[in-house]
C-alpha cells in the first residue's frame, strides 16, 4: 500500500486517520514511515525495558513543530497492525519534550463507528487513570 497516497482525512480536525507505526504493547524499538518512499525504517532501539502502552502512529500529511507528521498515541483494546490506518477522533493532548523540543502527542480513539466501546470517551478524563 502506498502510504503517501493517504491523506490526514476529510473532517480534520474532527475526525482524521491515523497510520501506525509501532502496535500497542510491542518491544522497545522506534519504527518511521520514510516520507519520501513509504517505506517503514527502524530509527533506533531503545535503551529502556518498556512496551509501548497504546498504538503509536502519525496524521499523515501534517506537519508539528518537529518537522514530522502529527504524532498520535491511539487508544484500543488490541494492538493494531503496522501500517494500517484507522480513523480516529481526539480526546486530548499529551505535551512532551525531547532533546529538539516540543514532541507532543494527540491522545485519540477510533471513531465510534470503527469502535462504539469508546463512544462514551470524549476527552483525558474518561479515559481509565491507570493507562494514562
Amino acid at each position: 500500500m502506498a502510504l503517501k497516497l493517504v491523506g490526514p482525512g476529510k473532517l480534520v480536525p474532527k475526525l482524521f486517520n491515523v497510520i501506525i507505526e509501532i502496535p500497542a504493547h510491542s518491544d522497545p524499538i522506534k519504527y518511521e514511515v520514510d516520507k519520501e518512499t513509504g517505506a517503514l525504517f527502524v530509527d533506533r532501539f531503545m535503551s529502556t525495558a518498556m512496551h509501548y502502552p497504546c498504538n503509536y502512529g502519525y496524521i499523515p500529511q501534517t506537519l508539528s513543530d518537529d518537522g514530522d507528521p502529527v504524532d498520535v498515541l491511539l487508544i484500543t483494546p488490541f494492538p493494531v497492525a503496522m501500517g494500517a490506518v484507522v480513523r480516529s477522533r481526539a480526546l486530548g493532548l499529551l505535551k512532551m519534550e525531547d532533546e529538539a523540543g516540543n514532541d507532543s502527542k494527540i491522545l485519540a480513539v477510533p471513531v465510534t463507528k470503527v469502535l462504539p466501546k469508546y463512544k462514551h470517551l470524549n476527552e483525558v478524563r474518561d479515559i481509565n487513570p491507570d493507562l494514562l
